[in-house]
């Protein structure tokens, strides 16, 4: 695996109340190779090359040991967000393993989002730290349809695999999470698909489900999943272009009565939906330096 260079991975959060209340970032690697049609890290903004390519920072640990080392203040570490920390490279350089063992050392909680099972490995290390710290295990599901994933997400492990991995960090004592997100238009977007869902969550014990009933397009991001439409959903490019045109944030026609479905069908299995709600639950019962932060 190739690298890139980095000066610093642990890095403060621009709003910690509003994204599963985290008060650091970190991304090891570069890119992602799950091929995700729909990924908003595709932006040129985001200034990503070679974005199907998998890179790891260099000298990764020793600039989290730093990092760790000179905050002044104790809080949950998220990973996840541009890329994935357990993409298949992981396996090998376990290089988020050994970060997990430094925010683990250094007293910090971690909330992780992921498509992989391969986060199960490291149920021991999340335990040490959830012993101490707060810890919130998300994973991606937009359907549970393996045959639609693995048109939509073609490399990612598939739903069954997530929900088979989200029974054992629930089993383990882990609060885990669903980010059911991007709910794409005309694709992921029928009650029968939310249901599913939210009745899946259910019986893998997770805690919570957060969604967003629709999907962003800009630039590079827009052209990729406009050239998988047309392969593997032909006449639904058109479709997109005409309600959506050049707009960033593309909600599902519907949202509403959709939003009404999902939230009734949470409330009914027991599952909390709301950023807030799912924040002060699995910050519940730790110090100073993470719940009261967010409350």
């Amino acid at each position: 695996m190739e690298t890139v260079p980095a000066k610093t991975i642990v890095t403060n959060a621009k709003a910690p109340s509003a994204w599963f209340g985290a008060r650091y970032m970190m991304n090891i690697y570069r890119g992602c190779c799950h091929g995700c049609i729909y990924c908003d890290s595709r932006s040129e903004c985001y200034r990503v090359e070679d974005f199907d390519t998998v890179h790891a920072k260099e000298n990764a640990l020793a600039i989290i040991r730093s990092d760790l080392n000179r905050k002044t203040r104790s809080g949950v570490v998220a990973t996840g967000a541009m890329s994935d920390p357990y993409n298949p490279f992981e396996r090998e350089t376990e290089l988020t393993r050994h970060a997990l063992e430094l925010i683990s050392a250094y007293g910090f909680g971690a909330a992780i989002a992921t498509k992989s099972d391969l986060i199960c490995r490291d149920i021991d290390v999340l335990r040490e730290i959830h012993a101490n710290a707060p810890v919130l295990c998300k994973m991606t599901v937009t359907t549970t349809d393996d045959a639609l994933a693995k048109k939509i997400e073609p490399r990612a492990p598939s739903p069954t695999q997530r929900f088979d991995a989200l029974a054992r960090l629930a089993a383990a004592g882990l609060p885990t999470c669903i980010l059911l997100m991007p709910v794409l238009p005309w694709l992921t977007d029928s009650g029968e698909n939310i249901r599913a869902i939210v009745r899946s969550a259910k019986e893998a014990g997770v805690m919570g489900i957060y969604p967003a009933f629709g999907v962003t397009m800009r630039d590079r991001q827009r052209a990729h999943l406009y050239e998988a439409l047309d392969r593997e959903f032909p006449g639904l490019r058109e479709k997109y272009a005409a309600r959506y045109g050049t707009r960033y944030s593309c909600g599902v026609p519907r949202a509403k009565a959709l939003w009404h479905l999902f939230s009734t069908a949470c409330d009914q299995a027991g599952l909390f939906y709301r950023m807030r709600d799912i924040i002060r639950r699995y910050q519940r019962g730790y110090g100073d330096g993470q719940l009261s932060l967010f409350l």
